[in-house]
């Protein structure tokens, strides 16, 4: 009697499907982990108070996270274990209490939001698909193959993408804020078009990159200062300066492989940054240089109302009402020609011997050697063209922002653009383009959760990684 009951018990339990136990207890260990993390970011907060500066304690937002967090991980492993339409339908219900319902704060009601859509969009999926029943490794195939066709769609969506981008803002809805948003993005997405060079062709980790792009910003402020050239000199002056730095970075440590590499690249990229600092009575130190020239419409207008001797205003050009907008619009359209030429070029070189032997130096390097693949050259041109393009965009940044200093070049810069070309793909030109609207585009957009942004950053590249490693 007793072993037909244990039978019965243990066949039930199979039925069900759902250890509850440990499901519960990892959802206990993911708010744990979340206690030790927000008490510090989240539960305290430093005020100003007239007797100086104090900190303000605050519960409620931790244990909200708490609980947020508790049941997230709890939903997530009821759908591995298959109850994913059961979850569905909770996640949508707490989607829509945040909705209703009134919270303490704001951020606790966009947290409870988007945290019940995303459950619901992955119990969605899960539904959708089966996936819960699926191994890991059949997981993995799916999702490669998934990438491939994203890959051969990307041919198709590429060409809408910049059509879009390029009607952009003469829509109704291009205010001033989308178009600095805009010009954001497509400046973080030529940085990563030009790093996946050396990172995604090459297969060269490299951990300095905002050094060139500090280098193309300096050397347009410098010579636009000292000599007074206008930004369409500048423009080539500042891509040869970066390429040559990058020749000059690249020659001594190739030799260097692997995470040597990656260091030697991170101290070239603080070497840069010291410099600016210290080397006040040229690059102005801390302070940075400021007033630098604006582009002007190919030399020939301005986009001030009162132009310059020998310079006719633009509005006046093209019979055109004053606006402020009008700058703004142009610098838009150059940064996006920027890109794309970067973008075109990227893809021609990947046909070409040297972008070839790029791929096959990344793939293995002793193997290069050994066919005769001069591995020096192409690392060098590698280095170089990246770089170039890196100097490009930094000087793109100088005449965009009018001012620069050494606090915009910091090792946190090379960081994010790597992440934008790991998280895209190695080697994707559309991957890099997703990876930044995620990477940049979703703090710009949510800027009033500035107390979350870097830890939502950090959780959202740990996810990834335990989700997709390559990409």
């Amino acid at each position: 009697m007793t072993l037909h009951s244990n039978t019965l018990s243990a066949g039930s339990a199979k039925t069900r499907g759902v250890d509850w136990a440990a499901t519960i207890k990892d959802a206990g260990l993911a708010a744990f982990v979340a206690l030790l993390l927000t008490v510090p970011l989240v539960g305290l907060r430093t005020v100003d108070r007239p007797t100086g500066l104090g900190i303000e304690a605050r519960p409620e937002e931790v244990i909200a996270s708490l609980v947020l967090v508790f049941l997230g991980r709890l939903g997530l492993g009821l759908i591995r274990q298959g109850l994913a339409l059961p979850v569905l339908v909770l996640a949508l219900v707490c989607a829509g209490i945040g909705l209703v319902l009134p919270m303490p704060t704001q951020v606790l009601r966009l947290v409870l939001v988007l945290g019940g859509g995303v459950i619901a969009l992955r119990a969605a999926m899960t539904v959708a698909t089966g996936r819960s029943k699926l191994s890991q490794a059949e997981r993995d195939k799916r999702m490669d193959r998934v990438a491939a066709k994203v890959q051969h769609a990307s041919r198709y969506i590429g060409p809408v993408a910049v059509a879009f981008a390029a009607i952009l803002p003469l829509t109704p809805l291009a205010d001033r804020m989308i178009l600095d948003i805009g010009i954001l993005l497509l400046t973080y997405i030529m940085l990563g078009w030009g790093l996946n060079i050396v990172v995604g062709l090459a297969g060269l980790l490299d951990l300095g990159y905002v050094a060139f792009y500090a280098v193309g910003a300096y050397s347009y402020a410098l010579l636009a200062h000292y000599f007074g050239l206008s930004f369409w000199l500048c423009l080539p002056l500042a891509g040869l300066l970066a390429a040559c730095s990058g020749v000059l970075l690249g020659f001594p440590v190739l030799r260097l492989r692997g995470d040597y590499f990656a260091i030697v690249t991170l101290g070239f990229g603080e070497i840069i940054r010291i410099i600016l600092v210290n080397w006040y009575q040229f690059t102005g130190g801390p302070n940075g240089i400021s007033g630098i020239p604006r582009p002007s419409f190919f030399g020939i207008a301005d986009f001030s109302r009162t132009p310059s001797e020998g310079m006719a205003a633009f509005h006046e050009l093209f019979g055109l009402e004053f606006s402020p907008l009008h700058r703004i619009v142009f610098l838009y359209y150059l940064i996006l020609a920027l890109a794309l030429v970067v973008n075109l070029f990227t893809l021609r070189v990947r046909k070409l011997p040297l972008g070839r032997a790029w791929e096959a130096l990344r793939e293995d390097d002793i193997a290069c050697a050994s066919l005769g693949i001069n591995r020096t050259n192409m690392k060098l041109a590698a280095f170089a063209i990246a770089a170039m393009f890196g100097g490009f965009a930094g000087s793109f940044f100088a005449t965009r922002q009018g001012f620069i200093s050494p606090e915009s070049f910091t090792f946190i810069e090379s960081a994010i653009i790597l992440a934008i070309v790991v998280l895209g793909g190695m080697g994707s030109q559309i991957g890099v383009v997703v990876a930044t609207l995620l990477v940049i585009g979703l703090p710009e957009a949510f800027r009033e959760l500035a107390d979350y942004r870097m830890l939502a950053f950090g959780a959202g590249m740990v996810v990834i990684m335990l989700w997709r490693p390559r990409g």
